[in-house]
């Protein structure tokens, strides 16, 4: 990774992921990687020991922890039950770590998401997520949703979406807003019905975001509030 580093590149991703004070992603380091260049350092160490993927997740340098991630998700996919569990519970007794939204979006839906499809009884978990102060938990509750939407279950991330409604961050209003634009696709009635009974008091990010794939007309209609 320090031979592919790109300071000039590394230059726009500081301002790119807000790291200034104050801002999200505050302190942040990067050297300047692309994702193609990263999935394909993951690849090659997929079958990296997990103790060595927990010293790149506690790396200062936001590449290295996206590449442990990575490593996580090749390694959920191939893993037999007993790891996939494993792995799963290393993802959150580390989610201090996964402290960018790239970070949370390229991982949860594959670990967290992942598990709980074949384990429903364990879901219970994405509501404490939710309700966590903590701004990177409460997006991976409701990204890891997103593989239950591939498995036509959107019960989950409606109740998600229904806790986060009013959250004050943009980054959630987006993320919220982009699951149920996912839900669209697949359940267009169930998007409708939860945005028919919230769209006048979402955010509006929240609500571009979610209907951002509405026939123009109807979109035009939910942001003048006449649906």
């Amino acid at each position: 990774m320090q031979k592919l580093a790109n300071p000039k590149k590394a230059q726009g991703l500081v301002r790119f992921f807000k790291t200034g004070k104050g801002e999200y992603g505050e302190g942040d380091v990067f050297i300047g990687l692309t994702v193609p260049q990263i999935r394909a350092i993951a690849k090659k160490y997929r079958d990296l020991p997990l103790k060595d993927v927990e010293e790149l997740l506690h790396n200062r340098i936001h590449e290295y922890r996206l590449t442990a991630l990575l490593i996580l998700t090749y390694q959920f996919i191939k893993a037999e039950e007993t790891k996939k569990k494993l792995i799963y519970d290393f993802y959150l007794s580390h989610t201090k770590y996964i402290n960018n939204w790239d970070l949370v979006d390229l991982s949860s839906h594959e670990i967290i998401g992942g598990w709980l499809v074949t384990h429903p009884g364990n879901r219970t978990i994405l509501v404490k997520l939710a309700k966590s102060k903590n701004l990177w938990e409460k997006r991976i509750a409701m990204i890891s949703t997103f593989e239950f939407l591939r498995n036509n279950e959107w019960k989950d991330t409606l109740a998600i979406a229904e806790i986060l409604l009013h959250d004050s961050h943009d980054l959630i209003h987006k993320a919220v807003g982009w699951g149920l634009r996912e839900l669209g696709k697949r359940n267009p009635a169930a998007e409708e019905t939860f945005l028919k009974q919230y769209y006048k008091t979402m955010p509006r990010t929240m609500l571009r975001y979610a209907i951002e794939k509405f026939p123009k007309n109807k979109y035009e209609q939910y942001l003048a509030g006449i649906i």
